[in-house]
């Protein structure tokens, strides 16, 4: 018997024309119509930035679908300039607007399909719609943006907001070869890491010649045809010919609101593991709504492509009659910066912490590849660990290479509720070229394995620095040669190579609290464990002399803030 199904989907990109395909794939019978109010069913806007540095060249590869290549393939009836402007629950009718002629007309439905996506953050601050001030959420911002460097030749870019898509934007204003500063009114770049990894980022994106404010908000824009300077709440103005806004985004719910359909704590539309909205017949998927954060087990808004595209498969299936559910995400994510990327996965320590939950750190910092191989660039992870279980919350990586290969094992680990013990035993491929007989992975659960054991203690650098000028009478040892020594070293530190140790443990004070570091941490192990059978009470620094120019930095920071 033909299906009788008349299937109505608001929104395309990831959420919606991902719905659309996988209904039809569910029910090849069933009535399937797409409403999208922009231009474009389906574009890769994570791609956007990419065309504005012209690492991708031509517009229409941003362009995953077309209403006709959709109908083509999927039988999908797809309407782009066409904007649903109202629910009729009782009728199970939408009302909708052809933005191109202004007419509106109502569509009956059996199932819809809610994916109106999010709506980019925009204050209303004197000037902010003046035109050389933009957005990057959709191809046309694209366009324009690429469309003003190309014809104008701006010389300064200011980019308000340090999050994912800012600092893809500052990476590609880079590229073009304008002057850049980043504005980020949080006291960090990228919010989402740790203060001390983040750290990171920003001393690479100053080396790019990128001018970074932390810890200061946009109040105005000056400028009466174009903006030529934005004044910050600090009082202080940065001029430029070219401002890009990445404040955030906040899911898109007035039709849900308006047809009274339950809106969650978070902000976004409520849905179940099978995507249906406190409407059964209602379903939504992408950016508009709440899921369940996997780590925490709470509601969250985790606006990224990969979660809006398993949510959107889910909602398609189940509108169609299949019974599929979509448990929650943990917001992996990854950014490129210049000559450094970033990623994250699932629980910061300040998130976990903020959270409730008892934790402790690791960093380790090791080669992407073998070390003998040539090309090996070092990566640095720091693992966020429950305390008492040793169950892995969250993962953060920097590095040049190999970044988004151990945070997908970190972001797989997450899920499988894995220990670092478990983490540990990993069973990883290995090859010269690709990695190492212990994965940096598998080295960062064995680190953090022998500090929940108790064979490692540790402390932070920042840790480190605020006893030490609180005058605390720490006995510190830099264990590396001292070529490497005299290349810089923690305010105070005496030099024991650690091939010395054995035989040089006179000159040190096994009465005094001792911290041993080296460059990465590795011997600094060794070298604690020496210490720690001979009497002494040792800590090790986490993740060695490398994460200390970061530390020094993020305490700097904190002390010119207050």
């Amino acid at each position: 018997m033909m299906s009788q199904r008349k299937i109505v989907i608001v929104g395309g990109v990831a959420g919606g024309a991902t719905a659309a395909a996988r209904a039809r794939r569910t029910d090849e019978h069933a009535e399937i119509i797409l409403f999208e109010k922009g231009p474009y069913i389906s574009f890769a806007n994570c791609g956007l930035p990419y065309y504005v540095g012209r690492e991708i060249g031509d517009r229409s590869a941003l362009l995953l679908q077309t209403p006709e290549s959709f109908k083509a393939r999927f039988n999908v009836e797809v309407r782009v300039n066409h904007e649903v402007i109202g629910i009729d629950r009782a009728a199970k009718r939408v009302t909708v607007r052809n933005l191109e002629t202004g007419e509106k007309f109502s569509e009956s439905y059996t199932a819809l399909i809610l994916a109106p996506g999010s709506v980019p953050i925009r204050p209303p601050l004197p000037g902010i719609d003046l035109p050389n001030i933009f957005m990057v959420r959709t191809v046309p911002d694209a366009v324009a943006i690429r469309q003003l460097v190309e014809q104008e030749n701006p010389t300064r870019a200011v980019v308000v907001g340090a999050g994912f898509i800012g600092l893809e934007m500052v990476e590609n204003l880079v590229g073009l070869g304008l002057s850049v500063t980043l504005v980020e009114k949080a006291d960090q770049v990228l919010p989402p890491l740790d203060p001390e990894m983040a750290a990171f980022v920003q001393l690479n994106l100053e080396q790019m010649g990128v001018e970074v404010i932390t810890g200061d908000g946009i109040a105005a824009f000056a400028g009466s045809d174009r903006a030529t300077a934005v004044r910050l709440e600090s009082g202080r103005e940065v001029e430029g010919d070219l401002f890009i806004l990445g404040l955030g985004v906040r899911p898109d719910t007035r039709l849900a609101k308006e047809a009274g359909l339950a809106i969650g704590p978070t902000g976004g539309i409520q849905v179940n593991e099978r995507m249906q909205t406190s409407d059964p017949d209602i379903y939504a998927a992408g950016d508009a709504v709440e899921t369940i954060h996997l780590v925490t087990g709470r509601p969250a808004l985790i606006p990224l492509a990969g979660p809006a595209n398993k949510q959107g498969r889910v909602a398609g299936a189940n509108a169609a009659g299949d019974s599929l559910t979509f448990p929650g995400a943990i917001g992996t994510a990854i950014v490129r910066v210049g000559s450094v990327v970033a990623a994250c996965t699932g629980l910061s320590e300040k998130a976990a912490r903020r959270e409730g939950f008892q934790v402790y750190t690791s960093y380790t910092v090791s080669g992407d590849h073998a070390d003998y191989y040539p090309g090996m660039q070092e990566l640095m992870s720091k693992l966020v660990i429950e305390e008492g279980t040793g169950r892995l919350l969250g993962a953060q990586v920097i590095g040049a290479s190999g970044v988004d290969k151990r945070t997908d094992v970190y972001a797989t680990a997450i899920l499988g509720g894995m220990t670092v013990d478990q983490l540990a035993s990993l069973d990883l491929a290995y090859a010269p070229p690709f990695g190492s007989a212990k994965d940096p992975a598998i080295v960062a659960g064995m680190v953090a394995q022998n500090i929940r054991r108790g064979a490692l203690r540790v402390i932070t650098p920042e840790r480190l620095l605020e006893r030490l000028e609180a005058g605390e009478d720490l006995q510190v040892v830099d264990v590396r040669n001292s070529y490497e020594f005299e290349m810089g070293a923690v305010p105070g530190a005496v030099n024991i190579p650690v091939d010395e140790l054995r035989s040089r443990i006179g000159e040190l004070d096994p009465a005094r609290e001792t911290v041993v570091y080296d460059r990465t941490g590795a011997t600094a192990y060794v070298a604690a464990r020496v210490l720690m059978q001979r009497g002494f009470t040792v800590s090790s620094l986490t993740g060695g002399y490398a994460l200390f120019p970061a530390a020094e930095a993020v305490r700097m920071q904190r002390l010119l803030q207050g």
